[in-house]
């Protein structure tokens, strides 16, 4: 466990692989250990970045603030999408890394989606695991070739499959290469996002090749 100057308590796991390292954003209740396993299966070689959220919602860990269930705090959302672009690029520059793919999970996915419409320069592209629209009105980006996974559960019973579209199609419109899979699965993580997730960093290029 790790505090540096940004403020954000994580967990940094070198590998050998420093020009695609994994920011891992856990969910609503995790912290910085969560994803550690599930980053080490889906990107054995990757140096692996894990902050703990700094919102604490009746005692767990959250990116950000919610008003209700589904319904965010979008100011507090946007500041703390500033704080975590700042810690990724402290964090780059700290360790010596390349600039990350996110791999985040319920509310890591949506900080996850929000970085990636506020500080797209931040990330790579991401795979996003029950992810929801972060905004109710999209801001413009500029993701032109970023990849991005999408990984919804057809029985989540938190996050409509047609409101996870709606995040496919805001991205998509914003220039990312989009893949949106929906999975047998509830909100819960399982193997097929394992076996999805694993398959779709595999098929991507090289850093230096992009």
């Amino acid at each position: 466990m790790t505090q540096d100057t940004t403020g954000f308590i994580h967990r940094f796991e070198p590998g050998p692989d420093t020009a695609r390292p994994l920011l891992l954003l856990h969910g609503t209740g995790g912290d910085e250990n969560d994803l550690l396993p599930l980053g080490r299966m889906v990107a054995p070689e990757a140096a692996l970045l894990a902050p703990r959220g700094g919102v604490s919602e009746n005692g767990m860990p959250r990116f950000f603030r919610r008003l209700a269930e589904g319904v965010f705090d979008e100011a507090d959302l946007r500041r703390r999408t500033g704080d975590l672009a700042a810690f990724v690029a402290a964090s780059r520059a700290r360790y010596g890394l390349g600039a990350p793919l996110a791999l985040g999970f319920s509310n890591g996915a949506n900080i996850a989606a929000s970085l990636l419409l506020l500080r797209p320069e931040t990330l790579m592209g991401a795979v996003l695991i029950r992810p929801m629209v972060p905004f109710a009105e999209p801001p413009a980006a500029d993701l032109a070739g970023r990849p991005v996974l999408i990984l919804s559960g057809a029985l989540d019973p938190i996050v409509p499959v047609e409101n996870a579209r709606r995040l496919a199609q805001q991205l998509s419109a914003s220039g990312a290469r989009v893949e949106h899979k929906i999975l047998p699965a509830g909100h819960g993580l399982s193997q097929a996002d394992v076996s999805q997730a694993l398959a779709w960093l595999r098929s991507l290029p090289r850093p230096e090749a992009a």
